[in-house]
Parts: C-alpha cells; sequence; structure tokens
C-alpha cells in the first residue's frame, strides 16, 4: 500500500489533492468555515471512494493550521466507511452498520485496523465500537474533530462517529499509544462528588479538587490551565495510565477532557523527557516494522501547544518522518483501541 498526503494552508482542495489519482480511501481534516464546501467537492471529485472527515489541524513533515489536509490510502488495501448516530443518546441503534462492514472488509486484527474521527461522548463510542471489534481483535486509532461534526462519503453528521475499516492487502498493521508523563510523587486520590456527564471532578480524598491540585503544585486558578501541560492526572488502567487533561475550574471543582467517576483512583503526572520519549518510540516501531508503509497518528492538541511552546513541534514532525510516510491529525482527545485517553499520540502503521 501507498499513503498520500497533500494539503492547502490557504483552503485549496484542489491543490491538496493534486497528484491523487485513484484512491481507494480519504481522510479530510478541513478548517470550519470551509468544512462543508470541502466535504461536497471531495465526493465529487472521487464519487463512491470512501472517506470520513473532520474539523482540525493536520500535518506531514509540516502543520497545517488553517486550510485543508488530505490523507488517502492506494494502491493495495481494502476500505469501507460508515457513521453511527446520536452517539451522545444511543450509538448502539446502528451498531449493525459496523457489523455488515467487519464482514465486508472481511480482515481481522493482524492486518485490518478501524479509524475514527468522533464528534463527542468518546467513551461510551469506544465501548459501542469494542463489542464488534474484539470479536476479530481489530485495532482502532482515531480522535476527536472540532464543532461536533464529521463527514462520511460526501455527507456531514453532527453527534456522530464517522469510521473505517481499512484492511492492508500486502502486510500487518498495529496500534501504538505513546505516553510522555510519569507519575509524580506518592500522590493517590479518590474522587467523588463527580459529574459523569460533564467530566468534573468535585473532592479528592475529601477536598475540593481544585485546592488540592493548586496546593500540591503552587499555582493559582489562573494557571491550572496551562499547568496541566505539565501536570495532568493519571488513572492506572493495568499496567498503563490513563492521562486524564483539565479543562476548566469551576468553581472549587475541576473540570475535565475525560470522565471521571466517583471512587477512582487518580496519581498526579509530570513531564518526563519527551524527546528521548518520542526516540524510544521511533524506535520500538522501526524494531516492529522494518519496512513501513504508512503511518498514521493523532496528536493531542495539548501535545501540540506544549511542543509549540517549546520550539519542538518542527523537530518531532522531522524525527516522526524517519518512519517514512507519516502523517496525521491534531486531535482533541486520543482513541487507542477501546481507550478515550488525553495528551498523548496514537497512531497505526502499515507494514
Amino acid at each position: 500500500m501507498r499513503q498520500f498526503f497533500g494539503k492547502s494552508q490557504s483552503g485549496d482542495l484542489a491543490e491538496a489533492v493534486n497528484g491523487l489519482d485513484n484512491p481507494q480511501f480519504i481522510m479530510l481534516m478541513s478548517s470550519n468555515a470551509q468544512f462543508e464546501t470541502h466535504v461536497k467537492t471531495l465526493e465529487k471529485r472521487y464519487p463512491g471512494i470512501p472517506s470520513i472527515g473532520c474539523i482540525g489541524m493536520c500535518y506531514d513533515t509540516a502543520m497545517v493550521e488553517e486550510g485543508v489536509g488530505i490523507i488517502a490510502f492506494l494502491d493495495g488495501v481494502t476500505a469501507t466507511a460508515n457513521v453511527l448516530e446520536q452517539v451522545s443518546t444511543m450509538p448502539i441503534r446502528y451498531i449493525r452498520r459496523l457489523e455488515e462492514d467487519v464482514r465486508k472488509v472481511g480482515g481481522a486484527g493482524e492486518d485490518t485496523v478501524c479509524i475514527d474521527f468522533c464528534a463527542g461522548n468518546d467513551a461510551c463510542v469506544l465501548t459501542t465500537i469494542n463489542t464488534v471489534l474484539k470479536q476479530k481483535k481489530i485495532p482502532l486509532v482515531g480522535g476527536t474533530g472540532d464543532a461536533g461534526k464529521v463527514s462520511v462519503n460526501g455527507r456531514i453528521y453532527e453527534d456522530a462517529v464517522a469510521y473505517a475499516l481499512v484492511r492492508n492487502q500486502a502486510g500487518r498493521v498495529k496500534t501504538y499509544k505513546e505516553n510522555i508523563y510519569r507519575k509524580l510523587g506518592n500522590y493517590r486520590f479518590i474522587a467523588s462528588d463527580t459529574d459523569k456527564e460533564n467530566y468534573v471532578i468535585g473532592t479528592l480524598n475529601g477536598r475540593p479538587a481544585k485546592q488540592v491540585y493548586e496546593n500540591i503544585l503552587h499555582v493559582t486558578d489562573e494557571e491550572i490551565l496551562t499547568q496541566t501541560f505539565q501536570n495532568p492526572f493519571g488513572k492506572i488502567n493495568g499496567d498503563d495510565t490513563c492521562i486524564i487533561s483539565i479543562k476548566e475550574v469551576r468553581g472549587d471543582a475541576l473540570a475535565c477532557f475525560r470522565q471521571v467517576n466517583d471512587s477512582d483512583v487518580l496519581i498526579l503526572l509530570e513531564l518526563a523527557d519527551y524527546e528521548a520519549v518520542v526516540r524510544r518510540t521511533i524506535e520500538t516501531i522501526c524494531r516492529d516494522f522494518p519496512k513501513r508503509s504508512a503511518v498514521f497518528s493523532v496528536n493531542c492538541l495539548f501535545r501540540y501547544k506544549l511542543f509549540c511552546e517549546r520550539g519542538y513541534m518542527e523537530t518531532y514532525l522531522e524525527e516522526m518522518s524517519e518512519l517514512g510516510s507519516h502523517a496525521g491529525l491534531v486531535g482533541y482527545g486520543e482513541h487507542y483501541n477501546n481507550r478515550f485517553v488525553n495528551q498523548s499520540m496514537t497512531c497505526v502503521v502499515f507494514e
């Protein structure tokens, strides 16, 4: 297989797809202002080709912060794209679409991946999708786009998740997740007074969550939203740590980008040597896949902001380009198999 990446900083779709012939699957990443036009134009240009899209920034060796980016797979994939609707209330209602698509593509975990762009309620969506994917051990990589909109096969949906099943006809696929944080101290918190719907933590160990965070890190209310770049919360999940970013301060409580439930056990994290972590990820992928056709990744918006603030973003994209054809999306939340994570990078590698 082969991966194509095209871009236009001005939002000229014709420029972005210049040289793209006979694609077998397409991903669109566009600005909010031009999203609707891009979705319609793309479908007219490549009628019947499976496609998903969302609003967001993208990259290959450089960023596309406005405008439009196109990632396409060709020369050796089988793909189908579809949508689960009403994700805020009942995505399970549409699960037969996914079941049928799995049968249509005919792959399994060794050679097939699910890629999704979500408009919200990510944790519930991933649990729903996983009821089908786990039967074939098919991995998943994806993320949340902006403005609550996604596109599938030339149509725009709200309150939905766009997904594609992609089978590599010539080799394996494998998903990865990168965490650039480590445990800080021996802090251990029991969450309570949570609001699951709004992802709010009311108290930690019986004390107001905001006060606990401020006292440990010696920050003010105004500094919390930038401090979370360096010190998010973490939730232990087996041998893995799920990162929980702080979204805003709500009185004495903290609203997050990921759901926290009463009695969840949380820890505090600190930024590790992210350059060394990235090098290890690249080395691991190269060891697992001596020959790589494509790498598609989703980087968290907070990682993007952190890397930009530290002057590392350009270097990061250059280093990832050592893998070969690497391109991806800046998301508002990352998906890794059945997990919804924050401040992470997830990716799928095609042999």
